[in-house]
């Protein structure tokens, strides 16, 4: 875990928030008047959040990232032939708004500015008719020749700079479309790396086979330094020899077997149409839908081809336009969360009081049930004998559910009126989690045991994770939704926990690999362990809660700085947010300390900071899409998760915990029903009352 993580480099400015000097969990009543505030501000938040349903029963707040999204958008269309004044003026307006004072771009609010993303944003501001010696292309240009020029730019950015002549196809490293043809069970095939990665390299290999160079209208050349490329690593090492197959395979490129490349391209080609989704995306993610319009094209698919048209048209439904006082601005979301989005508030407005059988809840309850996915995808490569179920992060991206949606969406359906069809989901949801845990017992949020590290080290994969190996926010999250279904002793739940515990940090948190990010794994896990059964003094518990306590602001919210996935400074270390301050919360209310000086302070912040609508301001990036490298703030976070933690620790429903219930077996639907294992075999799962094994009460990391 805190080995993805590195202390180079210069120590940062401590956060302005500080820190606290609460590190014990001291009980303190609130003032008189905390409590009444803070019930107010809840219900402002949860109306606020009541507003914001679709009438068909859905939420979706933006997802906000970075402007590659719309440099790269800009280039395709260029490539394509189809930028018009239309697109190019608002997005270089909204590109030009989001400059650093340094000259760059940074990929998430507050950070630092970053190369490639600055290349690519003055590749598309150049293409918008900004000249060279204007102040910010001026300012921009000499950020980029301070760090290293287009020399020093990550893979990908290359790949955007070669389609334009800009960069030699022949200085890339090798994607060979023949990876198509690797058998699932040889290393390096393309299920060996995560879902949005093979999405990404099986249609980048076809282009970087056609290696394509169309005019860009200008030339970059200013941005060079002319530095020589880096040297080889040593052949003695993984990186090494890696290295040496790269060689070989661009040497391959050169001159490559016809009959063997021709049958790759045709088998790429039908492997990339088999994949489009309703909506015309691939993956329902900016980078495979891209570069997808870019192979098919390639091979002769003209632009009013079906597969083609529907995939242009679909990006308007990610795309955000809106007024501001410059102008016209539009920006593109990278992805969407509606089903996330949706089941996230279903289980705040359920904490904040709402009964089952509002009419708010019943009609997300339809509609969740409706978007169940009933169709095989690429997981059942490493699962295929598992039954098709589970939800997915989007409207369409039916080809890949994924096991964090899924257990999001059988907690929310649990809180909504019950009913034939919600039981027999809730079933069929329950198959399919327990058959897509990994072997070593954790959970990855798309497929089972994709664990393959060799992948990492290629020199195509510079720029984000590949891989999905599991996580403990995943991992706890199904664990928690597993254990709101009776199913407590389970085996399934047993061997969660225990690869729980051997995730725990030496400092006693863990690691957030879907969002921002101790803080967010801590604020998973604690609720999960504490569902299973782990009682609140066990020393796992009280060193996740002492961490909490040393992370807190002075001003009595938490927050931590993406850098921290590179910085250990940064751990748990940054500005207060609303949806940070949350996750901790829920953490200490699942703990038995909701009463504690810190969480009332954690409650004070929050009450200060609404808003008079009821929502939260939160211009942090509080959600991860790779660590390290891409970044999300869903803006919907700094809403569900405050109303869900509020709701909890004032207890607005007037009900007991609902860790109580699970434990105490009384929410069972999952009597003996068969859960195949990661090996096939059909694993009996036990009512609550039937006892598989005993819970381990420690044991984690540091213990």
């Amino acid at each position: 875990m805190t080995g993805l993580l590195s202390t180079a480099g210069a120590k940062p400015v401590e956060p302005t928030a500080g820190r606290s000097a609460t590190t014990t969990a001291t009980t303190e009543r609130p003032d008189d008047d905390l409590r009444p505030r803070a019930e107010a501000a809840l219900a402002r938040a949860r109306e606020h959040l009541l507003s914001r349903q679709q009438p068909e029963g859905w939420w979706q707040g933006e997802l906000e990232t970075n402007v590659t999204m719309e440099a790269e958008d800009l280039l395709m269309r260029q490539f394509l032939g189809i930028l018009t004044p239309a697109e190019t003026d608002p997005t270089a307006r909204w590109i030009r708004s989001r400059q650093h004072p340094d000259g760059g771009w940074a990929t998430f609010y507050d950070g630092p500015s970053d190369l490639s993303t600055t290349i690519e944003a003055y590749a598309a501001l150049r293409l918008a008719g900004d000249g060279v010696d204007a102040e910010h292309m001026v300012r921009a240009r000499d950020f980029v020749l301070a760090n290293g020029g287009i020399e020093r730019s990550r893979v990908f950015t290359r790949i955007w700079l070669a389609l334009f002549g800009e960069w030699s196809w022949h200085r890339l490293p090798a994607i060979p479309p023949e990876v198509v043809l690797l058998p699932s069970w040889m290393p390096l095939n393309v299920y060996d790396f995560a879902c949005w990665a093979r999405q990404t390299i099986v249609p980048l290999a076809i282009v970087r086979a056609q290696r394509p160079v169309r005019p860009l209208g200008f030339s970059l050349t200013e941005l060079r330094t002319g530095a020589r490329p880096p040297r080889a690593p040593s052949l003695r090492g993984r990186a090494g020899w890696l290295h040496g197959l790269d060689a070989a395979l661009r040497g391959y490129e050169r001159r490559p077997i016809g009959l063997l490349r021709r049958n790759a391209l045709r088998r790429a080609a039908e492997w990339v149409v088999a994949r489009q989704e309703a909506d015309g995306s691939w993956g329902g993610i900016q980078p495979p839908w891209v570069y997808s319009l870019l192979a098919l094209h390639l091979l002769g698919y003209p632009l009013d081809h079906p597969v083609l048209r529907t995939g242009l048209a679909g990006l308007d439904r990610f795309t955000v336009r809106e007024e501001t006082p410059d102008g016209p601005v539009r920006r593109l979301e990278a992805c969407q969360s509606p089903v996330w989005d949706t089941a996230l508030a279903v289980v705040a407005l359920a904490d904040a009081g709402l009964p089952a059988e509002h009419p708010a809840l019943v009609r997300a309850g339809r509609w969740l049930i409706d978007e169940e996915i009933r169709v095989t995808g690429d997981w059942a490569v490493r699962r295929p004998g598992l039954a098709p179920s589970g939800w997915a992060f989007e409207f369409d991206n039916d080809g890949y559910p994924d096991t964090d949606d899924t257990a999001e969406v059988l907690l929310a359906l649990r809180r909504t009126a019950p009913g034939p069809q919600v039981g027999a989901a809730l079933e069929r949801g329950l198959r399919w989690l327990c058959g897509m845990q990994s072997r070593d017992g954790g959970w990855g949020a798309f497929d089972a045991d994709n664990t393959r590290t060799l992948a990492r080290s290629l020199p195509f994969c510079d720029f984000g994770e590949v891989i999905d190996p599991p996580s403990a926010d995943v991992t706890a999250h199904i664990v928690e939704a597993l254990c709101a279904e009776g199913m407590v002793r389970s085996t399934a739940v047993l061997r969660g926990v225990d690869w729980l515990l051997r995730a725990q940090e030496p400092d006693g948190s863990w690691f957030g690999r879907w969002g921002a990010n101790h803080v967010y794994g801590t604020g998973a896990v604690v609720p999960a362990l504490v569902a299973a059964g782990m009682r609140p003094d066990d020393p796992v518990i009280v060193r996740a809660v002492q961490w909490l306590h040393r992370q807190q602001n002075r001003d009595g919210g938490w927050g931590e700085d993406l850098r921290s996935y590179r910085d250990q400074y940064w751990l748990g270390r940054g500005a207060s947010t609303a949806s940070q301050t949350a996750w901790a919360l829920l953490a200490l209310h699942a703990a038995g300390v909701g009463d504690s000086a810190a969480a009332w302070r954690g409650v004070h912040w929050l009450v200060q900071t609404q808003r008079p609508d009821g929502s939260w301001d939160e211009p942090h990036y509080t959600g991860t899409g790779f660590p390290g490298d891409f970044y999300i703030n869903y803006h919907l976070y700094r809403l569900v998760f405050p109303v869900t933690a509020l709701g909890r620790l004032l207890d607005a429903a007037g009900t007991r915990d609902a860790s109580t219930d699970v434990v105490a077996g009384t929410r069972s639907t999952e009597a003996n029903i068969g859960i195949p294992s990661a090996g096939g075999d059909i694993v009996g799962i036990p009512s609550a009352g039937g006892a598989v094994g005993v819970l381990p009460t420690g044991g984690g990391a540091g213990s």
